[in-house]
């Protein structure tokens, strides 16, 4: 275990910068996932962290030592990647056993180090079994087994669960969670993936076209996010986003383009004069008799809550409730704000105010 340091990263591929001066710090045991839009830079830096990738400025440290020009062999890191990456012709056993023969281990010590690698995944009675004759939940775990027996400092994972399907997905990230509390190995876990983020990692960090644009716990980000993309990409659904400004009368009060007024929890007066954006999770609004009233477009029940479209002036908001309603579109509901939970955003800067 060691924790893992990006200073002042730079890549660039020609004259292309891909990352723009990545500065993260990740704490010995701790699960970080970088998560961000596809070209974002977030597998890049995995990469570079694994010495697959050279780096065109800065530094990286795992334990305090800088990698940079240190091959992969010999930066103790072990990477579980997308595709599984298994040796078709080897069994279970061997897979999870070849960088230990390769290091010269003796295969009867390579036997003892799989056999508990295998009781933690589940993979015991799987062992003489070839790829091809196993499931894709079975393949990743595969891969998470001959990372594991190689004990590393550092756990790399890039999009582990992309090929597994939605129920699978779920499974597996429950799986390497608990892998990760038992095994207490530093984790920088790469997706495209917000859910993912949000239910694994101890620290996300979300990158957006090559720099950082918040480091922080899940809810933080959730609760509140520094800017307009992290408020946009952290949320599922994503936030509501409505575009005007404050009313010159009462800065407590946001009004639409159209001119509808919408609570704020205190005056702004810093933002008067300001194009702003007014951002609201879908869960942070409830029905009342004497609310805002905006028009029904499309339900989506669910089960276990219900997800409404409504479209107040031009534009489409997404609500989110608990209980069962029985509406339809083209019908009015009347919305209270909890206005406690507004965000508000500089239009121009995209910076929370």
């Amino acid at each position: 275990m060691a924790p893992v340091d990006f200073i002042n990263v730079r890549k660039s591929f020609g004259a292309v910068p891909i990352i723009k001066g990545v500065n993260i710090e990740i704490a010995d045991g701790e699960f970080v996932i970088l998560v961000g839009p596809s070209g974002c830079g977030k597998s890049t830096l995995l990469r570079m962290l694994a010495g697959l990738e050279n780096i065109t400025a800065g530094e990286i440290k795992i334990g305090g030592r800088v990698v940079n020009r240190m091959p992969p062999k010999e930066r103790d890191i072990a990477m579980v990647f997308q595709n599984y990456a298994l040796y078709p012709h080897m069994t279970v056993a061997e897979n999870m056993g070849f960088s230990l023969l390769m290091n010269g281990v003796a295969k009867q010590e390579i036997a003892a180090m799989v056999k508990p690698a295998a009781e933690i995944l589940g993979l015991t009675n799987l062992l003489d079994r070839y790829p091809r004759q196993l499931s894709g939940g079975q393949r990743q775990r595969v891969a998470m087994g001959r990372a594991i027996v190689r004990n590393p400092q550092v756990f790399l994972f890039d999009e582990p669960l992309s090929n597994l399907d939605a129920k699978l997905r779920v499974q597996m990230r429950v799986e390497i969670k608990e892998l990760h509390q038992r095994l207490k190995t530093t984790t920088v876990y790469v997706t495209h993936d917000q859910i993912e983020a949000m239910t694994m990692a101890d620290k996300i960090v979300a990158m957006h076209d090559g720099i950082v644009e918040q480091i922080g716990a899940p809810l933080e980000l959730y609760d509140r996010p520094v800017n307009l993309f992290v408020a946009g990409f952290i949320g599922s659904p994503a936030m509501n986003m409505i575009e005007g400004r404050l009313s010159p009368s009462d800065a407590s009060v946001f009004l639409t383009t159209a001119g509808t007024a919408l609570p704020l929890a205190r005056p702004m007066d810093a933002a008067k004069g300001k194009a702003l954006i007014y951002g609201l999770r879908p869960e942070h609004v409830r029905l009342e008799a004497n609310g805002i009233p905006a028009t029904v477009v499309v339900t989506e029940p669910t089960g276990s809550e219900t997800q409404v479209i409504v479209r107040l002036d031009q534009s489409d908001l997404t609500l989110m409730f608990h209980e069962r309603i029985d509406v339809r579109p083209g019908e009015t509901l009347h919305l209270a704000i909890d206005k406690s939970a507004v965000h508000l955003f500089d239009k121009e800067t995209g910076m929370r105010l």
